[in-house]
């Protein structure tokens, strides 16, 4: 039997919690509506999620890590209604932003858990759970002392790819050059995952792939954006 990747303490942390204004909608939307779309960490040390519970049928889960305010996880969910969606993400006002859209449509294919990735991924979920995992613009930590803080270090890719069933896939992008060549290196050294586009290649943004506001202002501002699409083979 495959072993999960080991429980290791997390000394340094992706993120650092620095929460802007909420607006009293998003607050509103966390009260009132984050109960209906939560997916709770299991209490008990072998409890996992259970999906058809969550989402009331079995289908194909992508997860998107990080997903900001929501805007690519709401566009995915909105074109393949066929696929369910789980989004974790640590900001409040992103979580409430997304709530507050997610309300206003009627989605019942979208599911959310508040909190640090890396533990939820470790307590929550076992091998080869998701057919899709997203990472999508994650911070770049731009200064080198703080590239230790960029959440793709080795120990993180073996823990999604871990998650992954075999043939799903990892799809990551950014809009930092240093840091898409990092992520190529790294994902190269992982050997459960192929590089679709070929080893040291990246991918052509794929339609599946939403183009958010963001992107869009980052490339009216001369940035390139980079693809990483890696398949689990084994």
């Amino acid at each position: 039997m495959k072993q999960s990747p080991p429980e290791t303490d997390r000394s340094i942390r992706s993120f650092v919690i620095r929460e802007g204004r909420m607006t009293e909608g998003q607050k509103n939307a966390l009260e009132q509506c984050y109960p209906e779309y939560a997916i709770q960490m299991p209490s008990g040390g072998d409890a996992r999620v259970d999906f058809v519970r969550a989402f009331g049928r079995k289908n194909p889960v992508t997860l998107e890590i990080g997903f900001g305010d929501g805007e690519s996880l709401l566009e995915m969910a909105r074109q393949d209604p066929d696929r369910d969606f789980l989004g974790i993400e640590v900001y409040r006002p992103g979580m409430g932003h997304l709530l507050l859209q997610l309300d206003a449509l009627g989605l019942g294919n979208v599911r959310v858990m508040l909190g640090d990735a890396v533990t939820i991924l470790r307590q929550s979920f076992g091998c080869g759970t998701f057919d899709r995992i997203c990472l999508f613009f994650p911070d770049p930590w731009p200064k080198k002392k703080h590239h230790k803080r960029r959440i793709l270090q080795a120990d993180f890719i073996g823990l999604i790819a871990d998650r992954l069933k075999t043939g799903g896939r990892i799809h990551f992008a950014t809009d930092w050059h240093d840091y898409a060549e990092e992520a190529l290196e790294r994902f190269g050294e992982c050997g459960d995952l192929v590089n679709l586009a070929g080893p040291g290649n990246f991918s052509d943004r794929p339609a599946e792939r939403p183009l958010t506001k963001f992107e869009s202002r980052g490339i009216r501002q001369g940035r390139e954006v980079r693809d990483i699409i890696m398949k689990k083979c084994r």
